[in-house]
């Protein structure tokens, strides 16, 4: 069920019916009033083995460029104790299963480990398996990182839940699970999805089998509901993955249902390894994340970090784009984005509000130009149908709520548009620097080029500006004119695209 005052950030597990009225609840997607509270299929009991054929991706589709990494020169290690680690030059030196190595090569096409892999990766590898918090740059690798830490700790043989992956949405949920299948594909681990099923697949939970698939990906409300319904078992469970850590035990996130997640597992297994991955943590969440940790799990932590004013994404050219007024900005998208932009590759627009993103939609739709949109409203297959579409370059235009901001990986979207920059939903004049931060990571993914156009048309919007660049301490370009197409022209040459 939704929260009255926001938008359930993974449809209908993420927020769970004890989320307070009153409670800001979330970063994803902002409903634009309250909606009536009802209760839709699938979001109390439900089944989760959406279908992943129809949601598999055509890799026919994707273009295998050769990838750089981005500069993780500046990744700290602070480690614990006296157990060494040395870092990992090729994915042989990790002591990986045979079968392992062959999906690492074949099916992931990787040659060495990134950076961020050679350093954490034999932290999470090395006995006795320490916790690890760790910060890195967006498109850096920490997808792999944690995916192949959970195949390499489960035992095939052991027909039982062995690794638990959380995730904020199920559009990252979703793609977790497919790089796992991918990384997996010739082991014998089996996995399987924990998110609201959509009307199709829908199936009391009374009525399903216990869980006995080795690697559980899912959403938090839908594993909590398994772990109150004593369908998933946790007594098995040997490393708990948090992707989107900083998100996902944040007040404003997902803070109560992943310290139940928690709990339950140290009362069946106080030995399991926690990773939290996530390209931001404050101060006040890391303070939480570390005590969490340590109080929880009583051993120990590894952590991995970037110091912030490293963190921006120097592979990416940022632009500010004065524009007069709210039509201006839809004129922007239709003239500049639509008619130069498809030639660099794919592009998502950001809005902050659902009536924004319906707008901007019926605007472009209105005047002849085929786009589609994702927000949290949408009925689960609608938006698992949108988000195939475009990872199979379908489509070349996306407008999303915050839905899509942190962790989605497509690595043709070389252009990101901030249509409304993103705010803090409790305090609008502040920005939410970790949300600009992600959005801007959808660009550029593993060391490649990329730009971003942030539409700025009124003096809030260029305070909200001033203050993003002064967190970042860095400063962004100003395009000469909205309405010349030289200057974008000019502006994505400097970016590399053209």
């Amino acid at each position: 069920m939704e929260d009255t005052h926001t938008a359930a950030t993974d449809g209908a597990s993420a927020v769970t019916t004890e989320v307070k009225p009153l409670q800001i609840k979330s970063w994803a997607d902002v409903a634009d009033e309250p909606d009536p509270e009802q209760e839709q299929p699938g979001s109390s009991d439900e089944k989760s083995d959406v279908q992943l054929d129809s949601l598999a991706i055509d890799e026919s589709k994707r273009v295998n460029n050769n990838l750089t990494d981005p500069d993780d020169s500046s990744i700290k290690a602070v480690t614990s104790g006296d157990t060494p680690y040395t870092s990992a030059k090729k994915f042989e030196d990790l002591n990986l299963s045979p079968d392992l190595l062959k999906g690492l090569y074949t099916e992931m096409n990787f040659e060495r480990p990134s950076k961020i892999q050679t350093i954490s990766l034999p932290m999470i590898l090395t006995p006795p398996y320490k916790n690890l918090i760790a910060q890195a740059h967006n498109g850096s690798g920490k997808t792999t990182c944690f995916v192949l830490g959970m195949l390499s700790r489960v035992d095939p043989k052991l027909k039982a839940p062995q690794a638990l992956c959380i995730c904020p949405t199920r559009e990252l949920a979703i793609q977790n699970l497919e790089v796992l299948l991918r990384m997996g594909k010739y082991t014998e681990i089996t996995s399987e999805l924990a998110i609201p099923a959509d009307s199709a697949n829908y199936i009391p939970i009374q009525k399903r089998p216990p869980i006995t698939a080795q690697v559980i990906i899912g959403t938090p409300g839908t594993i909590n509901k398994w772990i109150l319904a004593k369908k998933l078992g946790m007594s098995q469970m040997k490393i708990l993955v948090f992707d989107e850590a900083d998100h996902m035990l944040a007040e404003s996130g997902f803070r109560d249902d992943s310290v139940k997640i928690m709990k339950a597992i140290v009362r069946c297994n106080s030995n399991c390894q926690v990773l939290l991955f996530s390209a931001t943590f404050d101060d006040a969440v890391r303070t939480f994340v570390s005590k969490i940790v340590k109080d929880l799990f009583v051993s120990d932590y590894n952590e991995m970090f970037v110091k912030k004013e490293e963190l921006s994404l120097e592979s990416v050219k940022q632009y500010k784009v004065q524009c007069p007024d709210e039509l201006s900005k839809i004129m922007v998208i239709k003239d500049k984005i639509f008619e130069i932009g498809e030639k660099v590759g794919q592009t998502i627009i950001f809005v902050r509000l659902r009536s924004s993103a319906t707008m901007l939609h019926q605007a472009l739709v209105n005047y002849g130009y085929e786009v589609t949109t994702i927000q949290g409203a949408l009925k689960q297959e609608d938006r698992d149908r949108i988000i195939k579409e475009f990872k199979d370059g379908l489509t070349q235009v996306l407008i999303s709520t915050d839905l899509l901001a942190r962790g989605f990986d497509q690595s043709q979207v070389n252009l990101v548009v901030n249509f409304d920059l993103p705010v803090r939903y409790d305090k609008p004049s502040e920005p939410d620097y970790e949300v600009y931060l992600h959005r801007v990571g959808r660009a550029g993914r593993f060391g490649r080029k990329g730009a971003v156009f942030n539409l700025l048309c009124d003096d809030r919007d260029n305070m909200i500006m001033d203050k993003i660049e002064k967190n970042f301490n860095t400063q962004i370009a100003q395009l000469g004119s909205w309405n010349s197409s030289e200057d974008f022209v000019d502006a994505l040459k400097k970016a590399g695209l053209l």
